[in-house]
C-alpha cells in the first residue's frame, strides 16, 4: 500500500512538472493525487466496484483541489488535473488495444468497455463535485 501511495504521489508530481504547474504547488499536486488513489484503493479493497470507487475518488480529488486552490490562490485546474492522473485507466486501455491486435475480441471489448466506464466515472465525479459546490455556494434567497 505504501509503495502505491508513493508511486501515485510521484506520478502526480511528474505530471505537474509536465503541465508546467507553478513550482510551489508541486508538493500539493502530488498530495492530491496520492489522496485520490488512497480513496480508490480503500474502496476497491472493501469490495466496492472499481467504477464507483473511481467516481468517489474523483469527487474527493476535486474537493481537495478546490480547498488547495483557495489556500494557495491558484486555479483549481492546477491541482485537479495532476490529482486525477493516477485514476486514469491507461493500462486497461492499452490491454484492450493489445487484445484487439491479438484477435481476442471478447476480452478486448470487455476491457475497452470497463476503461470507458471508468473514464466516464472520472468525468462524472468531477462534474458532481462542481455541482455540489455550486449548490452550497449559492446565496440564500
Amino acid at each position: 500500500m505504501i509503495a502505491q501511495l508513493v508511486t501515485s504521489y510521484i506520478a502526480s508530481t511528474a505530471f505537474g512538472i509536465i503541465f508546467n504547474v507553478p513550482r510551489n504547488t508541486l508538493i500539493q499536486c502530488g498530495f492530491v493525487g496520492m489522496m485520490g488513489w488512497l480513496v480508490y484503493v480503500a474502496l476497491v479493497r472493501s469490495d466496492t466496484n472499481a467504477i464507483v470507487a473511481t467516481l468517489a475518488a474523483a469527487f474527493f480529488v476535486t474537493v481537495i483541489s478546490r480547498v488547495f486552490a483557495r489556500l494557495y490562490k491558484t486555479p483549481i485546474i492546477v491541482f485537479s488535473v495532476a490529482g486525477i492522473i493516477p485514476l486514469v485507466p491507461g493500462g486497461m486501455a492499452y490491454d484492450a488495444m493489445r487484445s484487439f491486435v491479438e484477435n481476442d475480441y471478447n476480452l478486448a471489448v470487455q476491457l475497452a468497455a470497463k476503461a470507458f466506464m471508468i473514464s466516464g466515472s472520472i468525468a462524472a465525479g468531477l462534474i458532481f463535485s462542481e455541482v455540489m459546490n455550486q449548490l452550497f455556494k449559492r446565496p440564500k434567497a
